[in-house]
Parts: structure tokens; sequence; C-alpha cells
């Protein structure tokens, strides 16, 4: 049976708020708990995912409570709000597919330039010392850095092996996500469209 109803349109709205409350659950989780064991010590980089996640829990929360009071002005700024998403999710992650050898390192070197506490956890973490040199009289959080001579490689060597491959994770993540966007759009007005069977036979609400 095609889910064309009011019932199944409702639990199929409500379903994937749900699992847009989960996702967000879990990005503030995971920034949380990887600041609070100091795998990322960058304050913007844990901001930054936690408020994506408390965005996506707004947004899921408005989404929900349109789809289960059956709210036509809910379900209408759900709408805009995730379309307005849908379009800026879909073109970042066409970009990540799209980006070449070249494009990659200049986002990687501006981004390696930006933050010094960003620094210290890509050479914490990957055991390397600057980004296209060792530096010879600086500062490294590297356990590699600390040996007599030291035996460290650049960063931008080590990151490069993995950047394509991170690129096109994220970039297939966000597009699987997006087409769940259009997907709620649709829904959402589909549902706004429908008559509640429960109220008035002669009432459109």
């Amino acid at each position: 049976m095609v889910c064309g109803g009011f019932v199944c349109s409702k639990n199929a709205l409500s379903a994937l708020n749900i699992l847009y409350v989960l996702v967000s659950l879990l990005l503030i989780g995971a920034a949380a708990w990887s600041k609070w064991f100091d795998l990322v010590s960058s304050i913007r980089v844990v901001a930054g995912v936690i408020g994506v996640g408390i965005f996506l829990l707004l947004v899921a929360f408005v989404g929900l409570c349109g789809a289960l009071k059956h709210h036509q002005v809910l379900l209408f700024f759900y709408m805009i709000v995730l379309f307005t998403v849908f379009i800026m999710q879909f073109s970042v992650s066409c970009a990540c597919l799209a980006l070449n050898k070249e494009q990659q390192n200049n986002l990687l070197e501006i981004g390696w330039n930006k933050s010094e506490a960003t620094q210290r956890d890509v050479e914490k973490t990957l055991n390397c010392c600057g980004f296209t040199s060792v530096p010879a009289n600086g500062s490294c959080a590297a356990s590699c850095y600390e040996a007599e001579p030291p035996s460290c490689e650049p960063c931008s060597s080590i990151i490069q092996q993995t950047a394509g491959e991170v690129l096109r994770f994220v970039g297939g993540i966000g597009l699987f996500f997006s087409f769940t966007e259009i997907l709620g759009v649709w829904l959402a007005h589909r549902f706004r469209n429908l008559k509640d069977p429960r109220s008035n036979p002669g009432a459109f609400l």
C-alpha cells in the first residue's frame, strides 16, 4: 500500500524527525565526549559541532510537533527551514566530491593557518610537525619532536593521504542526508494538504 493516507504520512514524518533527533543528540554527545577526554582542544570546532546539533534538534522538534498536531504554521516553517538546509548541504556535498588535489591542499593549508589549537590537535593525533616542513626552532605537540634528533614528517603529506577519502565520505553522507531532507519537505507539504479524519469533515486544517 502506498503511504498516502493521513495516518501513514503523519507516522512517516514523525519517524523522520525522530531520526533527526537521534542524529542531533549523537553530534552533541560526540562533541562533548571529545572535549571531555581532550581529544579536541579547539573550542571553535566543538562549539560548531554542538551548534549544528542544537540547530538540527530544534528543526526536528518543530517538525515533530507540527506532525503530531497537524499544525499548519509549524509545518510551513519546517518546510522552509529544511529546504534551505537542503540547498546548502547539497551544494557543500557536491563541492566536497568535486575538489581536486590542488584545491584540497589549498583548503587544508588555509584551515591549518587559522587555528593554533587545530595545529596542536593534528600534530598530536598524527604524530607530525608543521604543515609543509618541520620547524627547526619551534613548538610541536607530537611525541616524535621530543626525540633526538627529531624524526617527524610534515603533516601535509600525512593529511593528504586521507583527505580525499574523508572528503568523499563526508560528501556521500551529506548527499544521503540531503535527500532525506527533501523527503521531509515533500512529506510535510503533502501532510499539510491532507484533512484530519478525526476533525469535522467539512473543515480543512
